[in-house]
């Protein structure tokens, strides 16, 4: 089986990449929605995304990934309780997906054969403490919608069906791609998502080469491709590694979280999730970049994306959201 398409091989899409890293220094930003054309790099970048994170510790036999025997849920029968380092969970929750699947369901087979009554986990299960990457999110069924509105809410996910009674911490890393032209997201799930990007297809000849040949290398001669590209992949590793080491570090002058206030109000952002998301976002950032100091450069570099989707929506305004976020951000930090 190959190997993902390394990340750092992707050209262009630079505030693609730049969320999903900063979600990997801290995933409390609360994930990543990426719109845009067919064939932009959305799922390549998720895909690749997950040779990028750092393994996690976890107890080998637990089926939500606890770092604790003592925080395994009381429903999972634990075989060895040793803890393992494994790769962060990178999970697809397919467009298809029955609730059964995605919250967990009766066991079947071993009710059928043992009499028992037993618990099955889903999809969110295997996502506890990594991503939960949904293409197409926005064709997304409303009831799944609804399901994950509550779980993004809480952290945990609870089942109450068929004589079960389960509760088990679901708390991940909420990735998103979609084509805007064929449908909208629905706005409660839009709000979960920390960042918002907006990939379009490279308009240079000189970029459309580069993408051809490096596919082209990754296909024909993988091996070598991927020695060149996984050394760059492992810089990117290490440097995030070191962020999240930083990140408390980071000082935060008043005079910064002024601005985020500023900001937002002139913006006419809903809600104060806003404020919250641009301050965590610009810490990563300056983690990511090793400063120690939050300065009006970070807010400026990520307010496109931690603002730009959480608009009142202006019919008037042709440039759309991330054009109007630049030029008030201009006019608000000079």
């Amino acid at each position: 089986m190959k190997t993902p398409f390394p990340f750092s091989a992707i050209v262009g899409q630079n505030a693609m990449k730049q969320a999903m890293i900063l979600t990997a220094v801290d995933p409390g930003i609360g994930g990543v929605l990426v719109f845009g054309d067919r064939g932009t790099g959305k799922s390549t970048a998720v895909r690749a995304l997950a040779a990028l994170l750092p393994p996690i510790k976890a107890v080998q036999s637990c089926p939500v990934n606890s770092p604790k025997a003592a925080e395994c849920p009381e429903w999972a029968e634990l075989g060895s309780k040793k803890l393992v380092s494994r790769p962060t969970p990178v999970i697809d929750l397919p467009l298809g997906a029955t609730e059964d699947r995605v919250v967990g369901a009766l066991d079947i087979e071993r009710a059928l054969t043992r009499g028992e009554k037993a618990f099955e986990p889903g999809l969110l299960a295997r996502a506890n403490r990594g991503y939960l990457y949904i293409d197409e999110v926005n064709l997304l069924e409303d009831h799944i919608v609804d399901l994950l509105l509550d779980v993004a809410q809480s952290g945990e996910n609870v089942v109450e069906r068929e004589g079960l009674s389960i509760r088990h911490p679901a708390r991940f890393v909420l990735v998103g791609s979609g084509n805007p032209e064929e449908g909208e997201l629905r706005p409660q799930l839009l709000d979960r998502f920390g960042l918002s990007v907006e990939v379009r297809s490279p308009n240079k000849v000189v970029e459309r080469v580069e993408v051809i040949k490096r596919r082209d290398a990754f296909e024909s001669d993988h091996d070598a491709f991927m020695t060149q590209y996984g050394a760059e992949d492992a810089k990117i590793q290490k440097t995030i590694l070191s962020a999240r080491k930083k990140l408390a570090k980071i000082h935060t002058p008043e005079a910064i979280l002024h601005d985020c206030a500023v900001l937002c109000i002139a913006l006419g952002s809903d809600g104060l999730r806003g404020e919250l998301t641009l301050l965590r976002t610009a810490r990563a950032l300056a983690a990511y970049r090793g400063d120690k100091v939050l300065t009006r450069a970070h807010l400026r570099d990520i307010a496109p994306s931690a603002l730009s989707h959480r608009l009142r929506r202006d019919p008037l305004d042709e440039a759309g959201s991330g054009t109007r976020v630049m030029r008030i951000v201009e006019e608000v930090l000079g």
